[in-house]
């Protein structure tokens, strides 16, 4: 993975320095002026030259013009003096002076370029995803599947089947050098960039802004083989936030993988963001909200409802994977009877639905979901249920909302607030976003990430593979946790707070 310091790598650091001795230079002493201003000119111009070869990022565009602007305005009166002969020393007229007012606002002016260009680099990096911790190296492989029995809502099609394309994540033999190791967000250069412009149409930022999290890459490698040990892993699957992708949760992924689990993420077309189809087409979301609040909860359930489905049926295929009747790298290795349904957002709602509809999941992890069920009744699965940290009368309902649906279970659930969170935590986000706690939190650009793995490998651990130990110890770490009895142990919720 690329070394970072404040965004820059270091070739790009060294032009940000340059480019702030420049914009100085102008005022040091007259015997420090030009030494310094042909060592920081060299400096910067070979700096500038590798990325000009190599390419520019827009982030650095403002530093590479204000430090070229710095360095003419340097150079030129060292050259003029040098052509010049001798003369009387000027006096201190009108002219002088308005000359030194034109050279300090050029001075502030280059000054805002090169930091405008920093900041924007320290805002919006290139992410870099954290190493697995688990004993087993990830691997990663994009399958596409179609649903015969169920059509194409989306479409006014009659005979358009519900097609979903699924990103596994699993354990993998050896350590892969970090060329072969897959981008974030597509297969492809151009998948990565067509998935990057639509999700900042989707979220109405310009495109540009993510073009840093198209270029990125992960700890995983593309069809890797499979683990030759480990037996049967247990299968996680997961439905990501409205309008995100299936790669929004590839920290979280690449943890679980790395720890023996096989993650399946999905992308649902007219609803993700974009999804690049095995034909070539880019499907775009087709969901906006109206306004109006009744019209939008309606939606939102319908979406919630295929979405369910979209799990259960990868849930289904998974199982064909595993028997044979579908060719991939995991036959014989995954064991569905060891199933959680998982998501965040909107996602977590689905998760949460498809649990109840569907036995077969064996556990459910909710990353800051709004239940979405219109006919919430008893399930049997637990739950872990993340939620960000909400401000005194915020969002009233949601808690209670969720309280009820986690007092339906029959086994033993929990709720976890996580301070310093915002919505945001739960994903890849804080790796590539301003690190505005309003946005992603205050527990800096690798917190959110770090505390989602722990807490969601904890409760797996527990549910799918029957580890022994105090979960709710474990997880009162993280945060303010309230413990919902199962209904074998009757009694109110048990509340409390990170020790």
């Amino acid at each position: 993975m690329p070394v970072t310091i404040l965004g820059l790598s270091p070739v790009e650091l060294l032009a940000l320095l340059a480019a702030l001795v420049l914009v100085s230079a102008r005022w040091l002493p007259p015997g420090a002026r030009r030494p310094v201003t042909v060592v920081a000119g060299v400096a910067f111009v070979l700096s500038a030259a590798v990325p000009a070869v190599l390419g520019i990022r827009w982030q650095l565009i403002p530093i590479l013009t204000g430090g070229a602007t710095a360095l003419a305005f340097a150079a030129f009166p060292l050259l003029r003096r040098r052509a010049e002969r001798p003369a009387r020393r000027p006096t201190a007229g009108p002219a002088r002076r308005a000359r030194r007012w034109a050279s300090l606002s050029g001075s502030v002016a280059c000054l805002a370029l090169v930091l405008a260009g920093a900041g924007a680099a320290w805002a919006l990096p290139l992410p870099v995803f954290p190493e697995p911790s688990g004993p087993y190296a990830v691997g990663t492989t994009v399958i596409q599947w179609t649903d015969p029995d169920r059509a194409e809502t989306a479409t006014p099609k009659p005979d358009d089947r519900r097609t979903i394309v699924v990103q596994l994540w699993y354990p993998a033999n050896g350590k892969s050098p970090a060329a072969e190791r897959g981008r974030y967000l597509g297969r492809t250069e151009q998948e990565a960039r067509l998935v990057a412009r639509g999700t900042a149409d989707y979220f109405g930022v310009p495109g540009f802004m993510l073009d840093e999290v198209a270029r990125a890459h992960t700890r995983s490698t593309p069809d890797a083989p499979v683990a030759d040990r480990g037996g049967r892993f247990p299968v996680v699957l997961f439905s990501p936030g409205l309008g995100g992708v299936r790669t929004q949760n590839t920290a979280l992924a690449e943890e679980l993988a790395s720890r023996g689990y096989v993650v399946a993420a999905l992308d649902h077309p007219y609803d993700s963001a974009v999804v690049t189809l095995a034909d070539g087409r880019a499907v775009r979301t087709r969901l906006a909200a109206t306004g109006d609040a009744a019209e939008d909860e309606r939606r939102a359930a319908v979406w919630t409802a295929v979405r369910a489905a979209d799990l259960s049926f990868t849930l289904t295929q998974l199982g064909r994977v595993d028997r044979g009747e579908i060719p991939g790298l995991l036959a014989g290795r995954l064991d569905t009877r060891r199933a959680a349904a998982t998501g965040h957002s909107l996602g977590g709602a689905a998760a949460l639905q498809a649990a109840r509809q569907d036995s077969r999941f064996a556990a459910v992890i909710v990353l800051d979901g709004f239940p979405r069920d219109p006919a919430p009744s008893p399930f049997h699965q637990p739950v872990l249920a993340l939620t960000h940290d909400i401000a005194p009368g915020e969002e009233a309902d949601y808690i209670s909302r969720l309280t009820r649906v986690l007092d339906l279970s029959t086994a033993t659930s929990y709720r976890l607030t996580v301070p310093g969170s915002a919505h945001l935590t739960f994903t890849d986000s804080p790796l590539y976003l301003p690190p505005l706690p309003a946005l992603i939190g205050s527990s800096g650009r690798t917190g959110g990430p770090r505390v989602t793995a722990a807490t969601t490998a904890a409760f797996l651990d527990a549910t799918l593979r029957g580890k022994q130990g105090d979960l709710a110890t474990t997880l009162r770490r993280y945060g303010n946790l309230t413990v919902f009895s199962s209904a074998a142990s009757p009694g109110p919720p048990v509340v409390g707070t990170a020790g």
